[in-house]
């Protein structure tokens, strides 16, 4: 089974796409740049839900809906938003078909809408609009609100988990009585969502701000995190916005301050989409299948019991059941795979493939010595341990197995990570050694485009704290704050 993914050496992209597939993760849907999400890969999504949702109630958010449609005009309110999105938009422009002469169904000419409506691409445009409705005075704010839902973005080039035309995520939108107070915000948000990355993920970020031509449309300012695929390519995990009052003036969302002053509100939104499962799947897994952190898999340990005969098996199952129980009562997710249609060997493929982080497999020998036989799936290591250990060294396991893939995605990083002086060092880099690139930018988007277009390189993002100090630009010489992210991305 495992010996059917193309290798990440021979073709990256098409091993990304056969192992989603193969792991059971998702598929392309009938509809075109839509993907179904298969059980074991939603159960994976439920529980990066299940954790975000909860770092985000204890930071003071609660959860609401808001409507999919979204009324045109709201769009033409804040026009660098509008522009920002217009060639992405799906739009209803009727709301009823009719059967026609032939047994065929149309859409009925006569239905149509007054105004169209917009599938929406993100909410800002209804939630501000709402909000008008939820704010009088300082004593309203803040507003903390996140919703799970889906949203539509009609992508011409599709990719499964990183860029489909539907897709899963979350959204929150904040308002705030002060700037200060929507800035701390972005920024708390960000750093929840560099949090998760690390610790959860078990993938390493840079946390910046972006440029303004990779600015969220309509945003005063975007924070975003950046990590590295085994490919050096650069994926964007995390946004938080800082939109100022922009959407406030747009939809009129204005309250009375502690001086009885009318001024107009102060705003946040932030977000993560299923597009975190490509990062899951890319930054750890490798020829053989998926490599999944225990924090987030779905099934952390699996037993599969090797036998002869059913004699041999009834005695493992009494104590492989034993085994779960007690593996279960410590807070570990176990399966115990006694399907009898199935050999060990398909069965170790399969959870391989997978990504189980540990599997435990019993035999009659396992029976006799009081044993059995552990293998890792990080780092595909066997070895036989007491029974009477099993708890107590699994639980270890688990957190010895998280640490271990973060620490190879990030000395991975680390050695993919370059620091360019000249334009030519920068161009050779990315041609020939694609990964992180630290250079000098004197902060023009003239340059910034110039870059992109040469060398198909895109910022990725301008870090808080420059690493090095001011210098000058790679390729015009002028002044440089300091070294940005330039990588190559998706």
């Amino acid at each position: 089974m495992a010996k059917e993914l193309t290798s990440r050496a021979e073709n990256y992209s098409q091993w990304y796409n056969e192992l989603v597939l193969k792991a059971d993760l998702a598929e392309n849907s009938a509809v075109r740049g839509c993907m179904v999400i298969k059980p074991y890969g939603y159960s994976i999504w439920e529980k990066m839900v299940s954790v975000l949702d909860k770092m985000f109630k204890d930071t003071g958010h609660q959860n609401a809906y808001f409507p999919l449609f979204i009324p045109k005009s709201f769009f033409s309110k804040e026009a660098k938003h509008v522009e920002g999105f217009a060639k992405e938009c799906a739009v209803v422009t009727h709301y009823r078909l009719k059967n026609t002469s032939s047994g065929q169904i149309e859409v009925d000419p006569e239905a149509k809408l007054e105004e169209e409506l917009i599938i929406r691409p993100t909410s800002e445009t209804i939630i501000w609009n709402t909000y008008r409705n939820w704010v009088q005075s300082y004593r309203d704010l803040p507003i903390l609100v996140n919703q799970w839902a889906n949203v539509v973005r009609w992508e011409m080039r599709t990719r499964l988990f990183l860029r489909t035309a539907e897709f899963l995520w979350q959204e929150g939108h904040t308002a705030h009585a002060t700037e200060a107070e929507a800035i701390e915000e972005t920024n708390k948000m960000i750093n929840v969502y560099a949090d998760f990355a690390k610790n959860w993920l078990a993938v390493p970020v840079h946390i910046g701000t972006k440029s303004d031509n990779e600015r969220f449309a309509g945003a005063i300012e975007t924070y975003a995190i950046e990590a590295m695929m085994q490919d050096g390519r650069a994926l964007q995990s995390g946004t938080s916005h800082f939109l100022g009052q922009n959407f406030a003036r747009a939809f009129d969302v204005k309250f009375l301050n502690r001086e009885n002053k009318e001024e107009y509100v102060w705003a946040t939104s932030w977000g993560v989409s299923t597009r975190l499962m490509g990062a899951l799947v890319m930054a750890h897994s490798d020829d053989n299948g998926l490599v999944l952190p225990p924090k987030l898999a779905p099934i952390q340990v699996v037993i599969v019991p090797i036998y002869k005969n059913f004699e041999q098996l009834e005695q493992i199952n009494i104590r492989a059941r034993e085994t779960v129980q007690s593996l279960r009562e410590a807070g570990i997710s176990v399966k115990y795979d006694d399907r009898d249609n199935l050999r060990p060997g398909f069965k170790f493929a399969e959870y391989e493939m997978k990504g189980i982080p540990v599997r435990i497999a019993i035999g009659p020998k396992d029976m006799e010595q009081g044993t059995c036989e552990i293998a890792r799936r990080d780092t595909l290591e066997k070895y036989n341990i007491n029974q009477a250990e099993i708890v107590e060294h699994v639980a270890n396991l688990m957190a010895t197995i998280q640490e271990n893939i973060y620490r190879k995605a990030s000395d991975f990083r680390e050695a993919n990570t370059y620091k360019a002086e000249t334009y030519e060092e920068f161009k050779e880099i990315m041609d020939k050694n694609p990964g992180f690139v630290w250079a000098h930018w004197d902060g023009t988007t003239e340059t910034e485009l110039k870059i992109q277009e040469e060398t198909k390189a895109t910022l990725r993002c301008i870090p808080l704290e420059y690493p090095d100090g001011p210098g000058k630009c790679m390729v015009t010489g002028k002044p440089s704050k300091g070294r940005v992210l330039f990588a190559k991305a998706y």
